[in-house]
């Protein structure tokens, strides 16, 4: 055989082998898109799942003011409505200062907290990173005197010590407001009342010690000053308010998260507005319930008459009643507690209630701005006549 013609049989043979490897690359292509078509489910679902699962990042107070929180957080109610494609982590505040800088630090993206406190945050990080998206308690607030301390009414008031539970936070300024309303001033202020901010626990030991005369308190610690140190309400605070209501407490998010995860909000949103009218619709079986996810998370219960009667005092609601808010941030204001030296701040944008409005709608309940949280006009200056200054 001579070379040319093996050099001939060389290239037939290698052209063969190349066009039968084409022909196999080819084939495996056509099988491959064949199956990908034909068994889209496995890579695509698979892909889907990825992309879809998301983290939520929660903070809440072991109280009965976040009783949607320590119920449907801890017995599963809030993660049936999320979804399996939602991990909840949970953090436990005791004050509203912590749970605002884990926010602002973006070690939570959502929590339950005091009004004042909110306001704090959405001043701190000047309007842009704190929105309002929930209401979830109202009331539950009381000024509780010893019976010994001879405090009849309200003009005995002076040369008295007096407790509230954190310097500046919701009931240190409505006891503080009080005293001015009413002709007092603290002794910083130049006066003769003494405000000492204490913890609520301790609030219950010096006040059986005889080292308060009253305190200003939440539920259910008024209720265990009543019923554990002798004391008498000589005011709840329900009493300040138009129709008895003013925010205790609201749900806060951070505007990134709200903006990147409005689908997990509404899921969020959804499960709060549910736990809300459980709780009010099953009263009884809600303080049983409260208990028992409290003492999982805590090792502690409260009394059940304590916890009865402190649920008597307040409302479990999701409406924010904003203009309860608007009107506590005044009297913050006024009292030097916020923007001190600075103009009046602007409110006007703290609140962010879409999803919740689409949430009732669905529900068939009725909106936010339908119910009493802005439209309203002539509560605004009941109880304070700059509310329509803070939202200018």
């Amino acid at each position: 055989m001579n070379e040319k013609y093996k050099r001939s049989i060389f290239k037939s043979s290698r052209g063969d082998q190349l066009k039968k490897r084409s022909l196999s690359v080819a084939i495996i292509m056509v099988v491959t898109a064949v199956a990908l078509i034909a068994t889209p489910i496995s890579v695509a679902n698979a892909q889907n799942v990825a992309n879809s699962q998301k983290t939520l990042r929660i903070g809440y107070f072991p109280n009965i003011t976040h009783s949607q929180a320590v119920i449907g957080l801890n017995n599963g109610d809030f993660q049936k409505t999320l979804g399996d494609n939602v991990t909840v982590e949970t953090v436990r505040f005791n004050a509203g200062p912590s749970a605002i800088e884990s926010l602002l630090a973006d070690r939570i993206d959502v929590t339950y907290i005091g009004p004042n406190p909110a306001i704090n945050g959405y001043l701190l990080s000047n309007g842009d990173d704190v929105r309002v998206i929930s209401g979830a308690s109202s009331g539950g607030a009381s000024f509780v005197v010893r019976n010994d301390s001879g405090i009849d009414s309200v003009s005995d008031l002076g040369g008295k010590k007096f407790a509230s539970p954190q310097l500046g936070n919701t009931q240190d300024v409505a006891l503080r407001k009080y005293l001015v309303d009413n002709g007092f001033n603290t002794i910083e202020n130049g006066g003769n009342v003494t405000v000492l901010p204490i913890a609520n626990a301790d609030i219950l030991t010096v006040f059986l010690k005889g080292e308060i005369d009253g305190a200003w308190v939440p539920e259910p610690w008024a209720t265990r000053l009543v019923q554990e140190a002798d004391g008498k309400v000589l005011l709840d605070e329900r009493d300040l308010w138009p129709d008895g209501k003013f925010v205790t407490g609201n749900i806060i998010v951070r505007t990134d998260y709200l903006r990147d995860n409005p689908d997990v909000i509404k899921k969020l949103l959804e499960a709060h507005v549910d736990e809300t009218l459980w709780i009010n619709n099953n009263t009884a079986e809600a303080a049983g319930e409260f208990n028992t996810q409290l003492d999982r998370i805590t090792g502690q219960q409260i009394d059940p008459q304590v916890l009865s009667n402190a649920y008597s005092n307040l409302e479990i609601t999701y409406d924010p009643l904003k203009l309860t808010l608007y009107k506590s941030a005044n009297d913050a204001y006024d009292l030097g507690f916020i923007e001190k030296g600075k103009d009046r701040p602007n409110l006007s944008g703290i609140y962010d209630t879409t999803i919740l409005d689409e949430v009732l709608a669905e529900k068939g309940l009725p909106s936010i701005d339908g119910q009493s949280g802005i439209a309203s006009s002539n509560n605004a200056t009941s109880g304070g006549d700059a509310v329509a200054d803070i939202v200018a």
